[in-house]
Parts: structure tokens; C-alpha cells; sequence
């Protein structure tokens, strides 16, 4: 792994407490520029928790979430969601959570109003600015239509889309937002091989060409070993095992973690 100097993102001894339960316990995590890292671990493991914690819907109990941001690092677990995105963070979600009743452009183009948002005078009076940003956000949506191949589909309401259409969607919504570090919650929950295949390809380029660094919970195993550049094994809450996939599908924790205790909800 890069020296730490290198991380994108760091997590340090973080712990989430909710009550008398324990979700996390002491997680520490890197994440390189430009790499797929995919957290894994059996049902109730903390790894959305985790997700949570370093996307500002919950504050860690104690911890540290660092990103680097032009060469410094900043602290996320004292801000709110919104600053966290504004500084480079996008996600997805477990269940999709589109705005099923726009259309497939809008729903990319409200991904992008922190860019667009000038003030309801330039909007009245259709300023140069305003025009200028306007054109800007739609080219940026169609942009990534194009790229995830969504363009057919522009003018549909989002919620009539085919459920692998509604995932890709809801990555390149993300994408629109000009993440540094895209954190997906398992984007291949209920697609089939085919689609579960086109969405390897896609993350890799985001990673290779695009250079977006890629925080992924995921349970299908497929899409794990064949992307991730590390894993990061959660059980009950604590990190287990770390390593390239190859090391992690051999370590004897892991193996028990799935196999050897009846699967948690």
C-alpha cells in the first residue's frame, strides 16, 4: 500500500456507538488515489455504518475521517453532508434513491446545483453567468448519459427505467457531482451476470480513465475479486483481515467470518 502521506482518504480508530450497541469498533482504513477498495463482511457487519460515518450522515463516536484535499487533509467527521460532497465525496445507496418522478436528465442536472446556484436575480434576469452555467451542467449531464450509456433514455421519467438502467443512473448522478472518491453501496445488488459485468467495466474506467478513486461495500464476490484493488474484511464491527483479494480469500478469519457462523441480518 502507498505511505499514508499518499491517501486519498484515511480512517483512523473510528467507533460508532448507538446506545449500548457497538457498530464500530477502532476501524481503520486507506484509501489510495486512484484505486477500487471494496469493504466486505457477513450482514451486519458496520459496513454502511462505516459508509455513514465518512459521508457525514452519522458523526463517529470517536475517530478520525481524513480526505486529502490539494495536498492537506481534511477532517470529514466534523462537517455535515453537504460540505463533505463539496469537498469531492459522492455515493450511492443500498436501496436506490432516484427521483423517480424526473426525468433522467434532471435527476443529473439537480446533482449538479452547487455549481449552477447563482442566485435567484441572475436566474430572473438570465444572466450571461447564469446561461453560462446552465449550458455547462447540461453538457456535464449529457455528458455522463453517454458514458453509461443512458442517452437513449434522456426524456424518461427515472422510476420507469429497468432496475440495472435505475443503478447506472444512480452511479452516473453521482458522477456528475465531480467526486474525488465515489463510495458505492453495493451498486450490483439484483443484477443479473450481464449486467453485474458492464458494471466491472464501468467502475474500472472511472478508475482508469477518469481517475476516481472507489470506495465499494459489496456482496456479490464476482464483482470484488475481479475489480478491487484491496479489501477490507468488517466483522461485528471490527476489521479482520486486509489485503489484495487473492489474500483475503485465503485468510482463515474470513473464511470463518462467512462460513463458520450462521449469516447475521
Amino acid at each position: 500500500m502507498p505511505p499514508e502521506s499518499a491517501s486519498l482518504l484515511r480512517v483512523e480508530d473510528v467507533s460508532m456507538h448507538f446506545g449500548g450497541l457497538t457498530a464500530l469498533s477502532n476501524v481503520s482504513l486507506e484509501v489510495p488515489p486512484e484505486h477500487v477498495t471494496a469493504v466486505i463482511g457477513p450482514n451486519g457487519a458496520g459496513k454502511t455504518t462505516l459508509f455513514n460515518c465518512i459521508t457525514g450522515f452519522y458523526r463517529p463516536s470517536s475517530g478520525r475521517v481524513m480526505l486529502r484535499v490539494d495536498g492537506q487533509e481534511r477532517p470529514l467527521h466534523r462537517l455535515p453532508v453537504h460540505r463533505i460532497a463539496a469537498l469531492g465525496v459522492g455515493r450511492t445507496y443500498q436501496n436506490i434513491r432516484l427521483f423517480s418522478q424526473m426525468s433522467v436528465l434532471e435527476n443529473l442536472l439537480v446533482a449538479q446545483h452547487r455549481f449552477t446556484r447563482r442566485g435567484l436575480l441572475p436566474g430572473l434576469l438570465g444572466t450571461t453567468a447564469y446561461r453560462r452555467a446552465e449550458a455547462a451542467a447540461l453538457e456535464q449531464a449529457l455528458f455522463w448519459l453517454r458514458v453509461f450509456g443512458l442517452e437513449h433514455a434522456v426524456s424518461r421519467e427515472a422510476g420507469t427505467l429497468p432496475y440495472g438502467q435505475q443503478r447506472a443512473l444512480e452511479v452516473a448522478r453521482a458522477m456528475a457531482g465531480r467526486p474525488r472518491l465515489l463510495c458505492l453501496d453495493e451498486p450490483a445488488a439484483g443484477l443479473n451476470a450481464q449486467e453485474a459485468r458492464a458494471l466491472n467495466a464501468l467502475i474500472l474506467r472511472l478508475k482508469e480513465e477518469f481517475r476516481v478513486s472507489v470506495l465499494l461495500i459489496e456482496h456479490h464476490m464476482g464483482v470484488v475479486m475481479s475489480i478491487s484493488d484491496q479489501v477490507v474484511v468488517l466483522d461485528h464491527g471490527e476489521v479482520i483481515s486486509r489485503g489484495s483479494p487473492a489474500q483475503v480469500q485465503q485468510d482463515p478469519r474470513v473464511i470463518h467470518a462467512y462460513l463458520g457462523q450462521e449469516e447475521r441480518s
